[in-house]
């Protein structure tokens, strides 16, 4: 048995669709959130800045004590997944999981005629990750497509109307063209327009997100290593702590449409040089 917390990260809001899963999933655990709010979005960053800014993130979910961090974020874990493990699971013990490769399994078991797509950051699609995760699969047709501006929609609490719309039936055409299957949202920002997503794609196709897996991998983890929080006493229930880097005022109102009441301990912290707070 371990009571610490899990620590989860993101660049912003969209893990907490990772969140939301992990508590289902883990109804006794202690969720420590931590959103870089004030350089969200990492999707247009170069890789070498989302893997800085990602590394001084987990530090400081690390240096809080945590007993597992989920990197819930697909630029981030394309950018310094290698990093984290060595640095936290490797050197401190900490088991790191990520969203990727998760995501890329549960499409291998879904898709039908092996056409699979891949839909996410600029810098994720550019760093190959998913590509490269499924590439042990023989006879997979991989079609990628980055929709950068899905998640400013995210981020201003937009998940449908007709601009919306409009965005994704152009970012997603090639993916109807290549008649995929399958579709990854290699974002975790993207579950939450999976309504307009699904209508442009049609019923055929199947939308694959992270978080489930994600949960499920975390889940395992903790069982394998014996690092599951003592059941509550009755009447009583785990407390989640929310963390912005700055720049995060709509947060909690974002937050809660996104992951439920559970959100009512939100502050702002100081993680990188630069931050305020």
């Amino acid at each position: 048995m371990d009571n610490a917390p899990i620590g989860i990260f993101d660049s912003g809001l969209g893990g907490l669709t990772v969140a939301r899963a992990v508590i289902d999933k883990l109804p006794d655990e202690q969720i420590l959130y931590l959103g870089d709010t004030l350089h969200t979005p990492y999707g247009p960053r170069p890789i070498a800045e989302a893997r800085r800014y990602t590394l001084e993130c987990l530090d400081a979910l690390a240096s809080r004590g945590v007993k597992a961090i989920v990197i819930a974020c697909n630029t981030a874990t394309a950018a310094a997944l290698s990093d984290a493990r060595e640095r936290y699971w490797i050197d401190a013990h900490i088991p790191v999981i990520e969203v990727i490769t998760p995501a890329a399994r549960q499409a291998v078991a879904t898709t039908r005629n092996r056409r699979i797509g891949v839909i996410g950051t600029n810098a994720t699609i550019q760093s190959e990750a998913y590509r490269n995760a499924l590439a042990a699969v023989p006879g997979l047709t991989v079609v990628q497509q980055a929709c950068p501006a899905f998640v400013e929609f995210v981020e201003k609490g937009v998940t449908t109307g007709a601009e919306l719309e409009s965005v994704a039936r152009e970012y997603l055409q090639p993916l109807k063209d290549a008649e995929v299957d399958t579709l990854i949202l290699g974002c975790t920002h993207y579950p939450l327009l999976t309504g307009v997503i699904g209508r442009v794609m049609g019923e055929d196709v199947s939308l694959v997100t992270s978080s489930e897996a994600t949960a499920n991998v975390a889940y395992n983890e903790l069982i394998d290593r014996d690092l599951l929080h003592e059941p509550w006493p009755e009447g009583e229930g785990p407390s989640h702590e929310f963390l912005t880097t700055g720049a995060g005022e709509a947060f909690p109102k974002l937050a809660r449409r996104f992951l439920g009441p559970e959100v009512a301990n939100v502050h702002e912290v100081a993680v990188h040089e630069s931050a305020v707070g």
